[in-house]
């Protein structure tokens, strides 16, 4: 992808870097495949704030996307690259052989008119959709199902990737985005190549109203707030608050918050920091 840096024609625009979206092909969603989404303002169903900093942006629509890639052995063709409000990566709209239309998230290098396909006895090429047995070792992948047929949910996000380092008997291993090492079993599907838009975390919002765009209201610190608001507040001057902590008290900055007896422990192999669950 290609990033684009604004002429500081604005107090706005001298910081800012932004997307220069050049794989998109339309600015037109399909409209079967958008569904209303509703803001809440942090709010939960009782009207009382649930979620601080949340609130106002602009309105728009969520895209469809088939994260469980079941349409299988059947060939499609990519008809457009899209960009979507609702996430980091591009989304692709595929054209079935027997007509119907879907998003998928789009990896990079993907192209206009390119044939996909998802099944167990297809190649191991970008967009194509297999289980995890049938692909050679060494293979980026992405939209990594946790159980058959459930639907992908790991690796979704802008540039990312695991690579598929080794196979024991049932399980296929990983090495995640974060560094981690890690067992799913090996019946499940995910597609081959790597997240497009692999530049998004070089991008730069220039100033504050393009968050409020999004729905984010400002983020207020810690150490100035008082005493009665965080744990961090109060004190004469700029004080620093003391030991930094979340605003229920919990440590922050490297206290060890995941359960000792959470279940997937037994399928990591190495946590991200290279340290070994015991």
């Amino acid at each position: 992808m290609a990033l684009r840096k604004f002429k500081p024609v604005t107090a706005g625009t001298r910081w800012r870097i932004g997307n220069a979206y050049a794989e998109i092909t339309t600015n037109e969603p399909e409209k079967s495949l958008l569904e209303p989404i509703h803001s809440t303002g942090g709010r939960n169903a009782q009207g009382r704030r649930a979620m601080r900093y949340m609130g106002g942006g602009n309105k728009k629509h969520y895209r469809v996307i088939d994260f469980k890639r079941n349409k299988r052995d059947i060939e499609a063709t990519v008809v457009s690259i899209e960009y979507d409000p609702n996430r980091s990566a591009f989304i692709s709209l595929l054209e079935y052989a027997d007509g119907e239309k879907r998003y998928i998230l789009a990896p990079q290098g993907i192209q206009v008119g390119q044939k996909i396909i998802a099944g167990n006895s297809v190649a191991p090429e970008i967009g194509n959709a297999l289980q995890m047995k049938f692909m050679p070792l060494g293979t980026n992948i992405h939209n990594i199902e946790l159980q058959p047929n459930q639907g992908g949910k790991l690796v979704r996000s802008a540039g990312a990737s695991a690579q598929l380092t080794n196979k024991e008997e049932k399980y296929a291993v990983l090495k995640m985005p974060s560094g981690e090492l890690r067992k799913i079993l090996i019946e499940c599907y995910a597609t081959v190549g790597v997240v497009s838009n692999s530049d998004h975390n070089l991008e730069t919002a220039g100033k504050a109203g393009r968050n409020r765009w999004k729905g984010v209201r400002p983020r207020v610190r810690g150490v100035a707030m008082n005493p009665v608001d965080h744990p961090m507040g109060g004190g004469e001057g700029r004080a620093s608050g003391g030991h930094p902590r979340s605003r229920t008290g919990k440590y922050a900055k490297g206290l060890k918050t995941r359960s000792t007896h959470k279940g997937s422990s037994k399928l990591i192999i190495q946590r991200r920091d290279g340290s070994k669950l015991k």
